[in-house]
């Protein structure tokens, strides 16, 4: 209230119409140990260009990408960028800080969501794409409500190998998780597909599995079959979108729900969002999709236009019809994921996935050379693998960080029952001289 131009005389007549005597009052639920006690600000003001010159100090404090080594992955990953993309989405025809609400007066943006749905179906394997979705744990979460819905079960398969965050979005959206959510285990890092057979015949009530490859530790799942042994439950397969210009996509292997994170096609990490959730499905669940789609249509005159052909949205359909609160969608960020994959084409980007795999595997020949260092499994994997060392994870941690070199805390993988390991994502950013002095270092490390 203090940064709103009230009198003192307004102040009373609220605080009196609310029942409190003061504006202190209002907070005095919060504890006293964690109030600021005191003036927030207790200085004078500061011109701007001082301002301007502290601000800059603190932002220099920030490790950008490319000042350091960047192996973190686990969900995020630091690509190259091509300048067209932000050429593009920097244009004031494009450029918003959320999304058009109202795509369908915008011939322009209705183009471009078409286009990025008919990529995304191509890259998936699927029939049809929405327009995007806000991250690939919300996607996921989606596709558990939306198999709920279609196939009237509760039960979800979720898969130990997905990612822990992606496990949590999905558990936080269902109302009843300690009921409805089966924890499938793994078996050498991919999913035990013996548990699944058990748990599938003991419950006539199954929804969905939902799994990831590559999974969480980089591990590509065998897909063969498992649509099969779900019956009639959803198979939902979050993938790494990279992934998909060199493996076969999950959508030819029967999977009712392609989802996953779309950060990897022309979006940086920066510092952890905003992201971009996709989400491909089959033609027939059509009317069971979360979001908005942009159709192709023709008008009276037989010119080619677009609109905004599904909406399945309470504020847009009958309550009863409705099947998600999802109204909107990451609009900058799946204009980035278009522009980014016209701009490399099929070709490129087949090339791109290529690389990742290429650069990953050197780098894991590389470290198992060294003396009490081995991968944790001997199994396929994309650009992204965990190794098992003879030391302290955390202390190689802390060292690699002092050398410029950024791994994901272990922290994480300890949470997954892995003590003595570490992950490494390796992309087409990583220099090969990056890559040798990493294993240089850890080797003297161990």
């Amino acid at each position: 209230m203090d940064f709103i131009p009230n009198t003192d005389e307004d102040k009373r007549e609220m605080l009196e119409e609310i029942g409190v005597d003061s504006i202190a009052e209002l907070f005095s639920d919060i504890p006293s140990e964690v109030q600021v006690q005191g003036e927030l600000i207790g200085e004078e003001g500061r011109t701007e260009l001082e301002l301007k010159n502290e601000v800059g100090s603190l932002a220099k404090e920030n490790a950008k990408p490319g000042d350091r080594v960047n192996f973190i992955g686990a969900g995020l990953y630091d690509h190259f960028i091509p300048s067209v993309v932000s050429h593009v989405t920097g244009r004031s025809e494009f450029y918003s800080a959320y999304t058009p609400y109202q795509a369908e007066i915008s011939q322009g943006t209705l183009t471009w969501m078409f286009e990025y749905q008919t990529a995304i179906s191509e890259l998936t394997g699927m029939d049809i794409a929405n327009s995007s979705l806000y991250d690939g744990g919300s996607a996921a979460a989606e596709a558990v409500l939306m198999a709920q819905e279609y196939t009237g079960n509760r039960s979800v398969v979720v898969a130990n190998t997905l990612n822990p965050a992606y496990r949590e979005v999905i558990e936080t959206y269902l109302p009843d998780p300690d009921d409805s959510v089966i924890q499938l285990p793994d078996n050498n890092g991919t999913i035990d597909t013996n548990a699944l057979e058990r748990t599938v015949s003991s419950n006539d009530d199954l929804a969905a599995l939902v799994l990831q490859s590559p999974n969480y530790f980089g591990l590509i799942e065998d897909l063969r079959g498992l649509k099969e042994k779900v019956n009639d439950g959803f198979l939902i397969v979050s993938s790494n979108p990279i992934s998909l210009g060199l493996l076969e996509p999950p959508g030819q292997f029967g999977a009712d729900i392609v989802v996953g994170e779309g950060q990897p096609l022309g979006n940086p990490i920066s510092f952890g969002g905003p992201l971009l959730g996709l989400f491909a499905t089959r033609k027939e669940y059509l009317r069971y999709l979360p979001g908005r789609v942009s159709g192709k249509t023709t008008d009276g005159e037989g010119n080619e236009g677009f609109v905004m052909a599904l909406q399945t949205r309470e504020q847009h359909i009958r309550r009863e019809r409705a099947t998600s609160n999802i109204c909107t969608n990451q609009a900058l960020n799946a204009l980035a994921a278009t522009v980014y994959l016209s701009a490399l084409g099929p070709a490129g980007f087949s090339r791109l996935a290529e690389i990742n795999w290429q650069v990953s595997h050197y780098l894991a020949r590389k470290l198992v050379e060294i003396d009490n260092v081995q991968l944790t499994w001997e199994k396929p994997f994309f650009n992204e693998f965990v190794i098992t060392i003879g030391n302290d994870p955390e202390r190689i941690w802390k060292s690699m960080k002092q050398e410029g070199i950024d791994l994901l805390h272990p922290k994480h993988l300890k949470h997954m029952g892995l003590d003595r390991n570490l992950m490494l994502a390796v992309t087409e950013k990583i220099r090969k001289e990056d890559m040798d002095h990493f294993a240089e270092l850890l080797e003297r490390e161990l």
